[in-house]
């Protein structure tokens, strides 16, 4: 068997890939454009190249590749994506070599990389939130993601947290990703302010006073609250994992986020809010995990040292 795999994590904006050693470490790693302007196809054949690229860097041809990606997928199919636009493509379709590939959906791979390698590494029911430009969510029960009936699970970002709020561009109204993903966090500051700012912009507006991006702050955290209050009591996570750009403000997110869910949960303990240990290589990460469960390894990572957390990210 070959001592790596490739791992590519595929986002509607860019590709994170790597290729990961029988022992968890990141030998190499590049990012690279997702060409989705140019449609679905372009994009499939940018997937093909990049793993014979990978595949190169790393001395020939690898056990397995994995495979993150959006939308409704199966460990063989991706079936559709909203944002890249593709149906119905095979798994072997993505990669130009005889090797095992496995795909997996972008965030639940992510949350799978945190619950064997990361922040979920000593739990076996949490919750994985990244939030960046959308909200979405990784339900790993036992230790393995859970992607509900048909693959729609763990949208978490479209639950109505305020039912009579603003219009959200999935259809729905006063969405949680209306109000507390990094997007809508700059848009809404933007749009009460009439001054142009994003999330990471409006977090540091806080500590000068200013009063619109501490209102707008307040809501987001108020509705996230308000979803995992509802998580909480529907799943009963052993903890909750915080991931994506906006988990950087630290304590300015997580102290009063911990609080407000404690109130809510007026007859049952909170459970602990704690931040990702990935980071950017969450995704890529959990590809390389299916990259050697499709190489026949399935315990792939459980025995890796906790340094591959001291990996480079990827720039």
């Amino acid at each position: 068997m070959s001592s790596f795999v490739v791992a590519l994590d595929v986002g509607g904006t860019s590709m994170k890939g790597g290729v990961v050693t029988h022992s968890g470490e990141i030998a190499f790693t590049e990012r690279r454009d997702t060409p989705r302007e140019r449609g679905p196809a372009a994009v499939v054949e940018s997937i093909r190249s990049f793993i014979d690229d990978l595949a190169v860097a790393g001395g020939g041809d690898p056990a397995g590749v994995g495979l993150a990606v959006p939308g409704l997928v199966t460990p063989n199919r991706a079936l559709y994506s909203a944002n890249i636009g593709w149906r119905d493509v095979k798994a072997e379709d993505f990669v130009p070599l005889d090797v095992p590939v496995m795909l997996g959906h972008d965030v639940r791979t992510g949350g799978l990389g945190e619950s064997v390698l990361g922040a979920g590494r000593e739990v076996s029911d949490f919750l994985f939130i990244p939030i960046g430009t959308g909200i979405a969510g990784a339900i790993v029960l036992h230790g393995e993601p859970y992607g509900g009936s048909v693959g729609w699970g763990g949208e978490i970002g479209h639950i109505p947290v305020f039912p009579d709020g603003e219009p959200c561009a999935c259809g729905q109204v006063g969405c949680l990703e209306t109000y507390a993903s990094a997007s809508a966090i700059g848009r809404r500051y933007s749009a009460r302010s009439g001054s142009h700012a994003t999330s990471k912009q409006v977090a540091e507006l806080i500590a000068s006073g200013d009063p619109v991006a501490n209102a707008v702050w307040d809501d987001a955290v108020e509705a996230l609250s308000l979803a995992l209050t509802t998580y909480t009591l529907l799943l009963d996570p052993e903890t909750i994992v915080l991931g994506g750009g906006l988990a950087e403000a630290g304590d300015l997110l997580a102290v009063p986020l911990a609080e407000r869910l404690r109130k809510r949960l007026a007859f049952r303990a909170a459970p602990p809010l704690r931040k990702a240990a990935l980071g950017v290589n969450a995704g890529m990460l959990g590809a390389a995990l299916l990259g050697w469960r499709a190489a026949g390894w399935p315990e792939a990572g459980t025995a890796w040292s906790l340094d591959v957390l001291k990996s480079p990210p990827v720039a």
